[in-house]
């Protein structure tokens, strides 16, 4: 610790015997460093917050979705930094006051697009921010610039919001209204094209069923169930003619027993013939066991009646059969279902070889048809869907611009800046005095150390391997002691004056900066 403490002690020694040295650099290092520090311009940044607010209700009600009206916002503040857009910032600043080309506009444009900065906080609030730093303009004018470009920014970005919906939902108008145009004369010749088709080949081409493969395979199936249709009536038919031969058209009533008669066969042989009718009515045939068993006790209650004599026998009546009457309807309806049953038939076998003549004549024409009616449609699609998204954009665009969807307020207004942003000047002009203190230190020390004078009796020894005997310290004359004093004096004033030349600079410093408040 203490040879540490002793070779500080000794380079503090070496650097105040080249003080003079250490001076002289430290005043040029100072003056080259405070002049490098005021080339150097002021950068005055202004800053603007404005809050974009989407109408939600309606928005909602048109389609407009939260995430298309973020989109909006994205999509200009992507564009506020366009060329364009900065081109009227030039021009309406002091940027422009000097330009004379096109190439000197270009320029300009693109050094002010690195100045500006456009930062969203939070959810549709931006931050519009400008800095201008120019060598040629003065501390006020480089505030004052920076403000006006925040506020022809701003103003910018409200126009551009409302003109650019009108003028994005026009061009888009435009565009679907030329597409559509073009579809409809595309629709109208397809259409014509359909129309002299069907025309030319009338009568061989497909209908609604389908192309004619598709219709032969329909009417071989039509044709299949009305045969097993026609052969269901037929056996009806003949199983009804049948039962018809076998009933009688009417029914006979015998006669009965006048009054005054007697005998009991009689009257039970009038019963009997009452059950016969019913029977018959109820549709029994004379081959029914039933029947056959009533007419021979009939026949037998009609012998004892003979037998018993002395009965007088009223004429008997004839009646229609109801249900002969029943199954002549029957048949006719099945005579009519029959007969239809093979017209049909009859048709569909005509159709079926007019079917097979037309695809032998003319395979092509079916196809040809197909995909005339798939063009159509295709084209007939295609305009609906550009004729639905036309009406959805001239309803959101009018939602967009006739009812003010986006509403502006600005929450921080541009302000001309009091003090610049950067440089942090006094801070740098103490740097740079410090800095020149250090080196004129390091380039005095440095000087000792090539030098070869000891600075201590044990520096000499180790160095010559001899013993030092002893030293003697420096001693001055009466008439040299004022004269070093005069020189140390002027040493501590030349340090004062580099000290008093960086208050100066710094006091010249606040001075420019109260002049731009």
């Amino acid at each position: 610790m203490n040879a540490i403490y002793e070779e500080i002690k000794i380079g503090l020694h070496n650097i105040w015997l080249r003080r003079w040295l250490a001076l002289a650099v430290a005043w040029a290092v100072a003056l080259i460093g405070w002049l490098v520090i005021s080339t150097i311009p002021n950068r005055y940044e202004t800053k603007a917050s404005v809050y974009v607010q989407t109408q939600a209700l309606l928005g909602d009600r048109v389609g407009i979705t939260p995430v298309e009206r973020k989109a909006a916002i994205d999509t200009i503040q992507r564009t506020l930094l366009s060329a364009e857009n900065l081109e009227k910032v030039v021009k309406s600043t002091e940027l422009g006051r000097d330009v004379t080309s096109p190439r000197q506009l270009a320029d300009r444009v693109e050094s002010l697009r690195s100045k500006i900065e456009l930062v969203a906080q939070q959810d549709n609030l931006l931050e519009i921010s400008a800095s201008s730093a120019s060598g040629s303009l003065s501390n006020a004018e480089n505030a004052k610039l920076s403000k006006d470009i925040v506020q022809k920014m701003l103003d910018l970005f409200v126009d551009g919001s409302l003109k650019g919906v009108r003028t994005e939902t026009s061009q888009t108008l435009r565009f679907l209204d030329q597409q559509l145009a073009s579809r409809e004369a595309q629709l109208r010749d397809a259409e014509a094209k359909q129309v002299a088709f069907e025309q030319k080949y009338l009568g061989m081409l497909p209908g609604s069923g389908g192309s004619v493969s598709q219709r032969m395979e329909s009417a071989r199936a039509e044709l299949n169930q009305i045969e097993s249709n026609l052969m269901s009536a037929n056996s009806a038919l003949a199983a009804l003619n049948g039962q018809l031969a076998s009933t009688p058209p009417s029914i006979v009533t015998p006669g009965s027993a006048l009054p005054g008669s007697s005998g009991g066969a009689a009257a039970r042989a009038a019963g009997l013939e009452s059950q016969l009718a019913e029977l018959t009515s109820r549709g029994l045939t004379d081959r029914h066991p039933d029947m056959v068993a009533l007419r021979s006790q009939i026949a037998a209650a009609r012998a004892a009646a003979r037998a018993e004599g002395g009965v007088r026998m009223s004429a008997g009546s004839s009646t229609q059969n109801p249900m002969y009457v029943t199954l002549r309807s029957m048949q006719a309806e099945k005579q009519a279902t029959a007969a239809a049953l093979s017209a049909r038939k009859a048709q569909l076998q005509a159709e079926m070889a007019q079917f097979a003549t037309k695809q032998i004549e003319e395979p092509g024409i079916a196809a040809e048809q197909s995909r005339l009616k798939r063009d159509y449609e295709v084209m007939k699609a295609a305009y609906d869907k550009l004729l639905a998204d036309r009406e959805s954009v001239r309803l959101r665009g009018s939602a967009q611009s006739e009812t003010n969807s986006m509403q502006f307020k600005v929450i921080e207004q541009p302000l001309a800046p009091r003090a610049p942003v950067a440089p942090n000047r006094p801070l740098l002009l103490t740097l740079a005095l410090l800095a020149s203190l250090i080196v004129g230190a390091g380039v005095a020390w440095g000087m000792s150390q090539i030098s070869a004078s000891y600075a201590t009796p044990g520096r000499l020894a180790r160095a010559s391997g001899l013993p030092v005997i002893g030293s003697i310290s420096e001693f001055l004359p009466l008439s040299q002691e004022a004269e070093a004093k005069q020189r140390l004096r002027y040493f501590f004033g030349g340090t004062a004056a580099l000290v008093g030349a960086w208050i100066i600079l710094l006091i010249v410093e606040i001075v420019q900066r109260s002049m731009v408040a």
